[in-house]
C-alpha cells in the first residue's frame, strides 16, 4: 500500500478542486493543474517549491477558494506532472515554460491574476517574469521565502561558519541521491530542523513530511542541480510588475538575506514581510499570515471585468 502524499484531514489536508486540466509546455511536458473556486472570481495562481505539490498551499486554497478562483499546479516531476525525460527538462526555462503554458490554459486573454510563488516556485516566476506572455496575465506577484542566487553558498541548514567548508557540505547535503524513506519520527526531526521553524506544530511539521517524502527521488537530486546554480539576479529586475516579497525569520534554505536582497533589486518593491519564529515553510507554517497578504494584494492590483 502506497503512502498517504499528504495530510488526510484538517487544515493541511487539501480540497476538492473545482476542475483539473492538463497544460502542455513548450517541450511538450504536461502539466497537472487544479482550480478551485468560482469562475469571475478574482484569479490567485499559486506556484509551489522543491520537493512540493499543490497539497502544498491547502491552507490556502481552504481559505480562498470560496471568493477566489485559485489555480495551482504540480511543478515538472512534482506531484501529479511527469518528470522530465531528460537533463533538458531541468532547467529555470522549462520552469518558466511551464508557468507560461498554465496561464495560457487558465485565462483568458488579457486577464490579469496575482502570481504567488514559494520558494522555487518564486524562482520561477522570477525566471518568467520577463516575458511579454508573464506580463500579460500578471498584476502583481508574492514571492516567499526564495532567492535569486547564491542558495548553497548562504544556506544555513548546515551550522558551520560561511566558506568553502560549509558550502561543499551543504551542496551534498542537498543534492543527496539518497532516498528519503517512510515519514517517521526521526524524519519528521530531520525535516523540521532544515526547513521549518524549531516551534512549529506537529501537525503542520507532518504536513510538510507527507508532501516532501513524497517527491521522487531522481526529481528531488535533479532539481537540487539546477538550485545548486541558480543564477536570477537579472530576471529579477525585470520583474515590471508590483511585487512584495516574504520571509521567515528563521528560513535556514532560503535566510533573510535573500528576501532583502530581492526587494532591494525590484523595480517596483509595494513591501517586505518578515515573520518572526517562522522557518522557509511560510504558506503552512504561517497560513494565516500569507494568506492575509495574498488578500491584500488582490484587493489593490486585480481588477475583475464585469460580466467575466
Amino acid at each position: 500500500m502506497s503512502r498517504p502524499t499528504h495530510a488526510l484531514s484538517g487544515p493541511y489536508a487539501p480540497p476538492a478542486a473545482a476542475r483539473r486540466l492538463i497544460a502542455v509546455s513548450a517541450d511538450g511536458a504536461r502539466i497537472h493543474v487544479e482550480i478551485h473556486g468560482s469562475e469571475g472570481a478574482p484569479a490567485v495562481v499559486l506556484v509551489h517549491g522543491w520537493t512540493c505539490s499543490t497539497a502544498f498551499w491547502a491552507a490556502q486554497l481552504r481559505a480562498l477558494g470560496a471568493d477566489h478562483r485559485v489555480i495551482a499546479y504540480d511543478q515538472r516531476g512534482h506531484g501529479r506532472s511527469a518528470a522530465p525525460a531528460d537533463t533538458d527538462g531541468y532547467s529555470t526555462r522549462a520552469l518558466a515554460d511551464d508557468l507560461e503554458a498554465v496561464l495560457a490554459a487558465t485565462l483568458a486573454p488579457g486577464e490579469k491574476a496575482l502570481l504567488v510563488g514559494h520558494s522555487m516556485g518564486g524562482m520561477t516566476i522570477m525566471a518568467a517574469g520577463g516575458r511579454e506572455a508573464v506580463r500579460e496575465h500578471a498584476a502583481a506577484v508574492l514571492l516567499c521565502s526564495t532567492g535569486s542566487s547564491s542558495l548553497v553558498a548562504e544556506s544555513l541548514v548546515v551550522p558551520l561558519r560561511a566558506g568553502r567548508v560549509r558550502t561543499r557540505i551543504t551542496r551534498s547535503v542537498l543534492g543527496a541521491r539518497a532516498p528519503l524513506g517512510p515519514v517517521t519520527p526521526l524524519t519528521r526531526r530531520v525535516l523540521k530542523y532544515g526547513t521549518m521553524a524549531p516551534g512549529a506544530a506537529p501537525d503542520k511539521v507532518d504536513a510538510c513530511a507527507r508532501i516532501v517524502h513524497a517527491c521522487p527521488t531522481i526529481v528531488r537530486h535533479g532539481w537540487s542541480q539546477v538550485l545548486g546554480t541558480l543564477e536570477l539576479d537579472v530576471e529579477v529586475g525585470a520583474l515590471r510588475v508590483p511585487t512584495a516579497v516574504l520571509v521567515g525569520l528563521v528560513d535556514r534554505l532560503t535566510p533573510v538575506v535573500h528576501a532583502r536582497r530581492i526587494a532591494a533589486a525590484l523595480s517596483e518593491c509595494v513591501g517586505l514581510t518578515e515573520l518572526a519564529g517562522v522557518g522557509h515553510m511560510t504558506p503552512i507554517e504561517a497560513p494565516e499570515a500569507v494568506t492575509a497578504r495574498i488578500r491584500e494584494l488582490v484587493g489593490t492590483y486585480v481588477q475583475v471585468k464585469e460580466g467575466a
